[in-house]
């Protein structure tokens, strides 16, 4: 027999969508279990790029008085976008009053973490779901192994699923694991981190007639760096020499400060939307709902944005002396408005960026007519911004 624990809100993932939305749980009065199939030090060691937007950042900075977005991170008040000989920044603030900031997610993990736990969350590492139980639709139960390979089973009122793009709990709501809109992209990045200083203060997206490259950066110390590749590239195959040339090449104009390159690896482009977010008392944010290619800089803070409506939705819901079921029953509705301008922005800047394998020199010109479109337009400028530093929360 299983060992069988009840909880109010069954969270699967311990990702930045299930930790944030377990302490606005909190907040409400609303206790939860957080679960996750990796370690703790897993969590925090995986490293993955991170510039959140402006409310993404507020709302780390309310529920976080620890939060080192400001310390560690770093305000970024636009990016450049560079193609044929020329430069343009697009300045944020001056456009929509509104700055990114450049902190990598594991940073921001190992902050959420620190503030769970310290606050006596339940929170259990090496947790491996199988799926979710619906057979009482009222209490759907979390069920899986836990990390010493026991049978365990959470019954809860609510079941979320913030597990990843592999989610074990999107097929109770969608039907499978695989039930959405799906698009793959015919190249992917080349992504490094090196010892080096930063090559330019803030993020530069360039165009160029080999392909697309993204100069950004990690730490005064560390930078992250990535070009255009075919999606089955080694990673291992060129050297350090090969790389470093063509980095340079993509972004003319601009010496790059070379260094020792530490990781190296390639990062394929794919979008999807799942089909459901939610039934019954079972919903899905962050990866487990969606993915958008990276070149809009949108998947933490989309997961982000999903909790907090969800969290709204749950207090409504569950909150003491409440049972409000209007705002769970829109908030699929609501979370997709985002969501699809989301993946439209991450789309467009991803197919103006990058040269296409079977690109013509039709295709060619057309691109570089759009990006003159684009930084010659103030309506332009601001369309990039005020997507790019995020859409304000939709009432």
């Amino acid at each position: 027999m299983p060992t069988t624990v009840r909880t109010r809100v069954a969270v699967v993932g311990a990702g930045p969508a299930g930790l944030v939305l377990s302490q606005l749980l909190a907040d409400a009065g609303i206790e939860s279990i957080v679960v996750d199939s990796r370690s703790r030090s897993e969590i925090e060691s995986t490293i993955r790029a991170g510039i959140l937007e402006q409310n993404t950042v507020d709302l780390l900075r309310a529920i976080d008085p620890g939060t080192r977005v400001d310390t560690v991170g770093h305000r970024h008040d636009g990016i450049e976008l560079r193609f044929g000989d020329e430069a343009h920044r697009i300045d944020f603030p001056a456009l929509v009053g509104r700055s990114v900031w450049l902190y990598p997610q594991h940073e921001v993990l190992k902050d959420l973490l620190a503030l769970r736990l310290g606050a006596g969350q339940d929170l259990r590492f090496g947790v491996t779901v199988a799926g979710v139980d619906e057979g009482d639709p009222e209490h759907p139960a979390v069920v899986g192994t836990d990390a010493q390979g026991e049978a365990v089973r959470i019954e809860a009122d609510f079941v979320v699923g913030a597990d990843g793009s592999r989610s074990a709990v999107r097929a109770t709501v969608t039907g499978s694991r695989s039930g959405g809109y799906f698009r793959e992209y015919p190249f992917a990045w080349f992504g490094i981190l090196c010892e080096a200083p930063p090559s330019a203060q803030e993020l530069i997206y360039s165009n160029s007639e080999q392909g697309f490259a993204l100069i950004s950066q990690r730490s005064p110390e560390v930078q992250r760096m990535y070009f255009q590749c075919d999606p089955d590239a080694d990673a291992t195959a060129p050297s350090e020499a090969e790389i470093w040339d063509t980095l340079q090449a993509r972004v003319p104009g601009t010496t790059l400060h070379e260094g020792r390159i530490i990781q190296r690896d390639v990062l394929r482009f794919r979008s999807f939307v799942a089909h459901e977010l939610r039934r019954g008392r079972v919903a899905l944010v962050g990866d487990a709902a969606h993915t958008v290619p990276p070149t809009g800089a949108k998947g933490m803070n989309l997961a982000i944005a999903d909790v907090v409506l969800l969290a709204e939705a749950l207090r409504a819901l569950l909150a003491e002396g409440a049972r409000d079921e209007r705002l769970i029953d829109s908030y699929a509705e609501r979370a997709l408005d985002r969501i699809w301008k989301a993946q439209h922005f991450s789309w467009w800047m991803t197919s103006m960026l990058h040269v296409a394998p079977d690109a013509t020199d039709f295709d060619r010109r057309r691109q570089l007519g759009e990006l003159r479109s684009v930084v010659e337009s103030e309506a332009g400028r601001t369309y990039l911004a005020e997507a790019y530093t995020g859409w304000p929360a939709r009432a």
